[in-house]
């Protein structure tokens, strides 16, 4: 005895990819398909529609496939509405809950199919009855008597197609080789940051400490002057050593400008802790004159908010840096939630990367740039599949970012 249901898939499906993802996960869930009905789009931005039974040996393995399904794009034809279930213990889910993807995302309830608002991936669905709305939020946000959605019924995922025109950041374009040619890439990605500034959208940065350490401070606080970047997300260290090269000339107690090591300069980082404690804030001593130059006196001096998010690894931390971690993922939502947000870029920083990348809706266009290939790679394998990698290091691909800027807008 089989078990079957049907689906449907519209759009691009043929190359985005969708229509073979569904074969693929329908084969490795030991499932079998059949097509009923399937109309090509005859030129490249025509649309193409698919109809197919979908079967299994059990129901519990048909159920599993069909989750799956709807993870890339299916809709299921005759689909329930979802089910709600009362949270009864704060940060404590009901069993079965409905782990979200960060595509766009609708559920069917009251006869409708209502948009989930501010998506990010490993969320569940809260749903508002009485104002039929729904919205993700995190496990740890959960109080007594919400109410959010259980299993895999009547949901609904747009997953992304490829875009009609051909760009750097073309859907399914995020292979990773250091053999790709970075100068045309650097030049694509500087047409996108014009182009967002344009429209007025706003450019986050996530950067490492390694934007300091090889030479790119200039680079990117000339973009902050600039308006280019509009938030900046970093960890402790980034701060610390940005602060030390304006006061010491120093990151991590060398000559930036000779590549020499200053003589007792490894304690630089911790004098540089100390005079920002004694200030106040890093605010305060961009203000007194303690700190003249860099990316977190251009932050200061242009009003671009930053979140500094504290970890165990950290010295000090600097009084900016938010130590509670729950609270760095709030103050980073604030931001990514805001409708003008329209690019990341992510240079040098693996674990911040991952974590603002788990954050973000898959609309972001996100770019990431590190040395080691396997960083770059890791991003994607977690989920932020729209990320574009670049094999590069900070201090050779910011400031040649900002040269391309400069070159589009003389």
């Amino acid at each position: 005895m089989k078990f079957t249901r049907e689906i449907e898939l519209r759009g691009h499906i043929v190359d985005s990819g969708i229509l073979a993802k569904v074969m693929d996960t329908v084969v490795e869930y030991n499932g079998d398909f059949e097509t009923d009905e399937f109309t090509l789009g005859r030129l490249k931005t025509d649309p193409s529609y698919a109809k197919m039974r979908i079967s299994a040996s059990t129901s519990e393995q048909l159920e599993s496939l069909i989750g799956e399904l709807r993870r890339v794009g299916a809709v299921i034809v005759g689909e329930s509405e979802v089910t709600l279930k009362k949270v009864e213990k704060a940060k404590v889910a009901p069993e079965g809950f409905y782990s979200t993807t960060n595509h766009p995302t609708y559920i069917k309830y009251g006869g409708k199919w209502i948009p989930v608002t501010n998506m990010k991936m490993d969320a569940l669905i809260l749903v508002d009855t009485e104002k039929m709305t729904a919205k993700c939020i995190v496990q740890g946000k959960l109080s007594p008597s919400d109410t959010v959605v259980v299993g895999e019924e009547g949901i609904k995922v747009d997953f992304p197609e490829r875009p009609r025109e051909i760009g750097v950041f073309e859907f399914m374009g995020g292979d990773v080789s250091s053999e790709r040619p970075s100068r045309t890439l650097i030049k694509s990605i500087a047409k996108e940051i014009v182009a967002m500034k344009n429209s007025g959208k706003k450019i986050a940065l996530v950067g490492g400490p390694a934007i300091i350490h090889t030479g790119a401070v200039e680079a990117v606080a000339s973009m902050i002057r600039e308006g280019y970047i509009d938030v900046l997300f970093a960890g402790n260290a980034l701060a610390v050593h940005d602060l030390e090269y304006s006061i010491f000339g120093t990151s991590l107690g060398m000559d930036l400008k000779t590549g020499e090591l200053v003589t007792g300069g490894h304690r630089h980082h911790l004098y540089t802790i100390n005079k920002i404690m004694s200030e106040g804030s890093i605010r305060a001593a961009v203000e007194s004159g303690t700190v003249k130059s860099g990316i977190m006196y251009e932050c200061i001096k242009n009003n671009i908010p930053y979140v500094l998010a504290g970890s165990i690894r950290d010295d000090g931390p600097l009084p900016d840096t938010i130590q509670n971690t729950m609270q760095a993922q709030d103050e980073m939502r604030k931001h990514i939630t805001d409708p003008k947000f329209g690019m990341i870029l992510m240079v040098a920083t693996l674990l911040h990367s991952i974590a603002v990348g788990n954050l973000l809706p898959s609309h972001i266009k996100t770019v990431c740039v590190d040395i080691n290939p396997a960083s770059v790679t890791k991003l994607m394998d977690r989920g932020t599949s729209q990320a574009i990698g670049i094999v590069s290091d900070a201090g050779t691909f910011l400031p040649c970012l900002l040269d391309e800027i400069h070159n589009l807008t003389k």
